[in-house]
C-alpha cells in the first residue's frame, strides 16, 4: 500500500491569475482538490488524476466563459447522444 496521498508521476500543478481565483478556489475546495490561494499570489491547483483535472476545467470555464458560450456548450452536450 502507498502511503502517499498523490501519485506524483500524474499529478500537475496548475496556477490561476486574475479576480476568478477565489471563486474558483473556493468551488474546488469544496469538490475536495487541493488547492491553495494567498493574497495577491495565483491560485495553486494540484490536479492528480483526470477526475481533477475535468471538474478543474469545469470550473474554471464557468467563470471565465460568457454566459452565451456556456448556453451554447450545455446545448451540445443535450445533443450528443
Amino acid at each position: 500500500m502507498e502511503s502517499s496521498e498523490h501519485k506524483t508521476d500524474l499529478a500537475q500543478l496548475v496556477e490561476v491569475n486574475g479576480t476568478e481565483r477565489w471563486s474558483v478556489f473556493q468551488r474546488l475546495r469544496e469538490l475536495e482538490i487541493p488547492c491553495w490561494c494567498e493574497p495577491n499570489q495565483p491560485l495553486r491547483v494540484y490536479l492528480s488524476d483526470t477526475i481533477a483535472t475535468v471538474q478543474f476545467w469545469s470550473v474554471s470555464r464557468q467563470q471565465s466563459a460568457s454566459r452565451q458560450e456556456l448556453v451554447l456548450w450545455l446545448e451540445q452536450c443535450w445533443q450528443i447522444n
